[in-house]
């Protein structure tokens, strides 16, 4: 019935001020969008965003950051377009993306970092073209 619907999960919104406990702190992987709410390609990827995160909620963290209302990290990642999609493992930025992704792309991504990684986040195929 439709007055029994499960609650709706609340995707975290990333700030300025918990980037640092959240993402850099993190034992998980972390996906991040970097959205504003005027722009389109942006609503069209949000609800993807929100899916993932509680598809990947206690394994990985999806969240989000308002352009718009977080300017330093905006500035401090130098975004110059949005969508901007950058994914974080062990405090390390890994990937950065531009624009609409897929959502099974992006689920492909979360699931490699979630196989394994190098003591500083990289995946096992990013080691070997360094070496």
């Amino acid at each position: 019935m439709f007055w029994k619907k499960k609650p709706k999960f609340q995707t975290t919104h990333i700030t300025d001020s918990s980037f640092e406990e959240l993402v850099t702190r993190a034992d998980m992987p972390v996906l991040i969008d970097f959205y504003a709410d005027w722009c389109g390609p942006c609503k069209v990827l949000g609800p993807i965003i929100d899916e993932l995160a509680e598809e990947y909620d206690g394994r990985a963290l999806v969240a989000k950051v308002n352009t718009e209302t977080n300017p330093a990290l905006s500035s401090h990642f130098k975004i110059k377009s949005i969508p901007t999609l950058m994914v974080f493992n062990k405090g390390h930025m890994q990937e950065q993306f531009h624009g609409l992704i897929p959502k099974p792309n992006l689920e492909e991504i979360l699931d490699e970092y979630l196989a394994g990684t190098d003591e500083k986040g990289r995946l096992a195929s990013d080691q070997t073209e360094e070496e």
